[in-house]
Protein backbone atom coordinates (compact mmCIF):
# COMPACT_ATOMS: atom_id res chain seq x y z
CA UNK A 1 0.00 0.00 0.00
CA UNK A 2 1.30 3.44 -0.93
CA UNK A 3 1.15 5.87 1.99
CA UNK A 4 0.46 9.59 1.60
CA UNK A 5 2.53 11.43 4.19
CA UNK A 6 1.13 14.01 6.58
CA UNK A 7 2.85 17.39 7.06
CA UNK A 8 4.34 16.04 10.33
CA UNK A 9 5.72 12.95 8.61
CA UNK A 10 7.14 15.03 5.78
CA UNK A 11 8.88 17.31 8.27
CA UNK A 12 10.42 14.31 10.05
CA UNK A 13 11.62 12.98 6.70
CA UNK A 14 13.01 16.38 5.79
CA UNK A 15 15.07 16.40 9.01
CA UNK A 16 16.28 12.83 8.44
CA UNK A 17 17.02 13.54 4.79
CA UNK A 18 19.08 16.62 5.53
CA UNK A 19 21.33 14.68 7.91
CA UNK A 20 21.61 11.76 5.48
CA UNK A 21 22.68 14.29 2.84
CA UNK A 22 25.24 15.79 5.19
CA UNK A 23 26.63 12.35 6.01
CA UNK A 24 26.92 11.52 2.31
CA UNK A 25 28.67 14.82 1.59
CA UNK A 26 31.13 14.28 4.44
CA UNK A 27 31.89 10.75 3.29
CA UNK A 28 32.31 11.81 -0.33
CA UNK A 29 34.68 14.62 0.63
CA UNK A 30 37.09 12.20 2.30
CA UNK A 31 37.54 9.91 -0.73
CA UNK A 32 41.26 9.80 -1.56
CA UNK A 33 43.92 7.12 -1.95
CA UNK A 34 44.64 5.30 1.32
CA UNK A 35 41.24 5.78 2.94
CA UNK A 36 39.50 2.51 3.83
CA UNK A 37 35.84 1.74 3.34
CA UNK A 38 35.66 1.36 7.14
CA UNK A 39 36.88 4.96 7.48
CA UNK A 40 34.01 6.05 5.24
CA UNK A 41 31.50 4.16 7.36
CA UNK A 42 32.85 5.73 10.56
CA UNK A 43 32.47 9.22 9.07
CA UNK A 44 28.85 8.48 8.19
CA UNK A 45 28.14 7.14 11.67
CA UNK A 46 29.65 10.26 13.27
CA UNK A 47 27.59 12.76 11.29
CA UNK A 48 24.37 10.87 12.00
CA UNK A 49 25.16 10.38 15.70
CA UNK A 50 26.24 14.01 16.13
CA UNK A 51 22.76 15.00 14.98
CA UNK A 52 21.05 12.67 17.44
CA UNK A 53 19.78 10.33 14.75
CA UNK A 54 20.09 6.63 13.94
CA UNK A 55 21.67 5.10 10.82
CA UNK A 56 18.88 3.50 8.81
CA UNK A 57 21.08 0.77 7.37
CA UNK A 58 22.84 -0.43 10.53
CA UNK A 59 21.28 -3.78 11.38
CA UNK A 60 18.71 -3.53 8.57
CA UNK A 61 18.16 -7.11 7.45
CA UNK A 62 21.40 -7.88 9.30
CA UNK A 63 23.52 -5.35 7.39
CA UNK A 64 26.57 -4.67 9.60
CA UNK A 65 27.32 -1.01 8.78
CA UNK A 66 25.84 2.48 8.57
CA UNK A 67 26.82 2.99 4.93
CA UNK A 68 27.01 0.83 1.83
CA UNK A 69 30.39 1.45 0.15
CA UNK A 70 30.77 -0.13 -3.28
CA UNK A 71 33.82 0.23 -5.52
CA UNK A 72 34.20 0.01 -9.32
CA UNK A 73 32.26 -3.06 -10.54
CA UNK A 74 30.40 -3.28 -7.24
CA UNK A 75 26.98 -1.81 -7.94
CA UNK A 76 25.42 -1.48 -4.47
CA UNK A 77 25.41 -2.87 -0.92
CA UNK A 78 29.19 -3.14 -0.50
CA UNK A 79 30.09 -3.91 3.13
CA UNK A 80 32.68 -1.51 4.61
CA UNK A 81 35.86 -3.07 5.92
CA UNK A 82 39.64 -3.06 5.47
CA UNK A 83 39.59 -2.44 1.71
CA UNK A 84 41.82 0.50 0.78
CA UNK A 85 40.49 2.96 -1.80
CA UNK A 86 42.94 3.56 -4.65
CA UNK A 87 43.62 6.24 -7.24
CA UNK A 88 41.15 5.87 -10.12
CA UNK A 89 38.46 4.05 -8.13
CA UNK A 90 34.77 4.84 -8.44
CA UNK A 91 33.28 4.82 -4.96
CA UNK A 92 29.52 4.54 -4.44
CA UNK A 93 28.24 5.54 -1.02
CA UNK A 94 24.65 4.90 0.07
CA UNK A 95 23.42 6.43 3.35
CA UNK A 96 20.21 6.50 5.37
CA UNK A 97 19.29 8.38 8.54
CA UNK A 98 16.25 7.94 10.80
CA UNK A 99 14.53 10.72 12.76
CA UNK A 100 11.49 10.02 14.94
CA UNK A 101 10.96 6.79 13.04
CA UNK A 102 11.16 8.28 9.53
CA UNK A 103 13.90 7.72 6.98
CA UNK A 104 15.92 9.71 4.49
CA UNK A 105 17.83 7.69 1.86
CA UNK A 106 20.48 9.04 -0.51
CA UNK A 107 23.49 7.90 -2.52
CA UNK A 108 26.21 9.21 -4.81
CA UNK A 109 29.28 8.14 -6.78
CA UNK A 110 32.65 9.73 -6.06
CA UNK A 111 35.91 9.63 -7.97
CA UNK A 112 39.16 8.87 -6.19
CA UNK A 113 41.71 11.12 -7.83
CA UNK A 114 42.06 10.97 -11.60
CA UNK A 115 39.62 8.62 -13.35
CA UNK A 116 39.16 7.60 -16.98
CA UNK A 117 36.99 9.68 -19.35
CA UNK A 118 34.55 6.75 -19.56
CA UNK A 119 34.24 6.65 -15.79
CA UNK A 120 33.71 10.41 -15.68
CA UNK A 121 30.97 10.12 -18.29
CA UNK A 122 29.34 7.27 -16.37
CA UNK A 123 29.13 9.38 -13.20
CA UNK A 124 27.75 12.37 -15.11
CA UNK A 125 25.16 10.38 -17.04
CA UNK A 126 23.98 8.51 -13.94
CA UNK A 127 23.46 11.75 -12.04
CA UNK A 128 21.74 13.47 -14.95
CA UNK A 129 19.46 10.47 -15.54
CA UNK A 130 18.02 11.09 -12.08
CA UNK A 131 17.21 14.67 -13.08
CA UNK A 132 15.72 13.49 -16.36
CA UNK A 133 13.50 11.17 -14.34
CA UNK A 134 12.26 13.72 -11.83
CA UNK A 135 10.93 15.90 -14.65
CA UNK A 136 8.03 13.42 -14.41
CA UNK A 137 7.90 13.26 -10.60
CA UNK A 138 4.78 15.36 -10.53
CA UNK A 139 1.22 14.91 -9.34
CA UNK A 140 -0.88 13.16 -11.99
CA UNK A 141 2.02 11.52 -13.83
CA UNK A 142 2.26 7.74 -14.06
CA UNK A 143 5.19 6.29 -12.10
CA UNK A 144 6.75 4.54 -15.09
CA UNK A 145 7.20 7.87 -16.85
CA UNK A 146 10.07 8.44 -14.40
CA UNK A 147 11.43 4.96 -15.11
CA UNK A 148 11.29 5.37 -18.88
CA UNK A 149 13.02 8.76 -18.83
CA UNK A 150 15.92 7.34 -16.79
CA UNK A 151 16.34 4.31 -19.04
CA UNK A 152 16.17 6.30 -22.27
CA UNK A 153 18.74 8.85 -21.14
CA UNK A 154 21.20 6.19 -19.96
CA UNK A 155 20.83 4.00 -23.05
CA UNK A 156 21.04 6.98 -25.40
CA UNK A 157 24.44 7.64 -23.80
CA UNK A 158 25.64 4.06 -24.28
CA UNK A 159 25.04 2.69 -20.78
CA UNK A 160 22.61 0.16 -19.29
CA UNK A 161 20.36 0.30 -16.23
CA UNK A 162 20.23 -2.45 -13.63
CA UNK A 163 16.97 -4.45 -13.69
CA UNK A 164 17.34 -6.64 -10.61
CA UNK A 165 17.37 -3.75 -8.11
CA UNK A 166 15.10 -0.70 -8.18
CA UNK A 167 14.09 2.40 -6.27
CA UNK A 168 11.28 2.35 -3.74
CA UNK A 169 8.87 4.20 -1.55
CA UNK A 170 10.32 5.43 1.72
CA UNK A 171 8.90 6.80 4.96
CA UNK A 172 8.27 5.03 8.27
CA UNK A 173 9.86 2.03 6.55
CA UNK A 174 13.12 2.23 4.64
CA UNK A 175 11.53 0.29 1.79
CA UNK A 176 7.84 0.82 1.08
CA UNK A 177 5.50 0.62 -1.89
CA UNK A 178 5.76 1.49 -4.69
CA UNK A 179 8.77 0.00 -6.43
CA UNK A 180 10.44 2.60 -8.65
CA UNK A 181 12.24 0.84 -11.54
CA UNK A 182 14.84 2.61 -13.65
CA UNK A 183 13.45 1.02 -16.81
CA UNK A 184 10.15 0.37 -18.53
CA UNK A 185 7.59 1.76 -20.92
CA UNK A 186 5.83 5.03 -20.03
CA UNK A 187 2.22 5.24 -18.93
CA UNK A 188 2.20 2.41 -16.39
CA UNK A 189 2.11 2.02 -12.62
CA UNK A 190 0.31 4.11 -10.02
CA UNK A 191 -0.54 7.72 -10.65
CA UNK A 192 1.60 10.04 -8.53
CA UNK A 193 -0.12 12.01 -5.78
CA UNK A 194 1.02 14.87 -3.58
CA UNK A 195 2.41 13.52 -0.32
CA UNK A 196 4.02 10.43 -1.81
CA UNK A 197 7.71 10.00 -0.96
CA UNK A 198 9.90 7.85 -3.17
CA UNK A 199 13.61 7.04 -3.39
CA UNK A 200 14.62 7.38 -7.05
CA UNK A 201 18.00 5.74 -7.57
CA UNK A 202 19.48 5.02 -11.00
CA UNK A 203 22.02 2.18 -10.91
CA UNK A 204 23.87 2.38 -14.22
CA UNK A 205 26.45 0.05 -15.74
CA UNK A 206 29.07 0.71 -18.38
CA UNK A 207 28.47 -2.79 -19.81
CA UNK A 208 25.58 -5.22 -19.54
CA UNK A 209 22.79 -4.62 -17.05
CA UNK A 210 23.26 -8.09 -15.56
CA UNK A 211 24.39 -8.36 -11.94
CA UNK A 212 25.09 -11.02 -9.33
CA UNK A 213 25.17 -11.08 -5.53
CA UNK A 214 28.35 -12.23 -3.79
CA UNK A 215 28.41 -15.00 -1.19
CA UNK A 216 28.31 -12.37 1.60
CA UNK A 217 24.63 -12.02 0.67
CA UNK A 218 24.91 -8.25 0.14
CA UNK A 219 27.50 -7.01 -2.35
CA UNK A 220 26.14 -6.73 -5.90
CA UNK A 221 28.59 -6.89 -8.83
CA UNK A 222 28.19 -6.32 -12.56
CA UNK A 223 28.22 -9.67 -14.38
CA UNK A 224 30.88 -8.51 -16.85
CA UNK A 225 32.92 -6.59 -14.22
CA UNK A 226 32.26 -3.30 -16.01
CA UNK A 227 32.09 -0.12 -13.95
CA UNK A 228 28.85 0.91 -12.28
CA UNK A 229 27.55 4.18 -10.81
CA UNK A 230 24.69 5.02 -8.43
CA UNK A 231 22.79 8.22 -7.60
CA UNK A 232 19.81 8.64 -5.26
CA UNK A 233 17.60 11.15 -3.49
CA UNK A 234 14.43 10.83 -1.47
CA UNK A 235 11.80 12.78 -3.41
CA UNK A 236 8.54 14.31 -2.19
CA UNK A 237 5.72 14.57 -4.73
CA UNK A 238 3.83 17.87 -4.34
CA UNK A 239 1.13 19.72 -6.24
CA UNK A 240 3.98 21.53 -8.01
CA UNK A 241 7.68 20.81 -8.44
CA UNK A 242 9.14 17.73 -6.71
CA UNK A 243 11.16 18.38 -3.55
CA UNK A 244 14.45 16.62 -2.81
CA UNK A 245 14.36 15.76 0.90
CA UNK A 246 17.99 14.56 1.09
CA UNK A 247 19.85 17.72 0.15
CA UNK A 248 22.50 18.53 2.79
CA UNK A 249 21.28 22.11 3.23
Amino acid sequence: MITIKSPYEIECMRCAGKVAGQALAAAGAMIEPGVTTHDVDMAVRKVIADNGMIPSFLGYGGFPAAACVSINDEVIHGIPGKRVIKEGDLVKIDVGATYKGYHGDTAGTFACGKITPEAEKLITVTRQSFYEGIKFAREGQKLSNISHAIQKYCEDNGFSVVRKFVGHGVGANLHEDPEVPNFGEPGHGPRLRAGMTIAIEPMVNAGTYGVRVLSDGWTVLTLDHALSAHYEHTVLITDGDPVLLTLPE
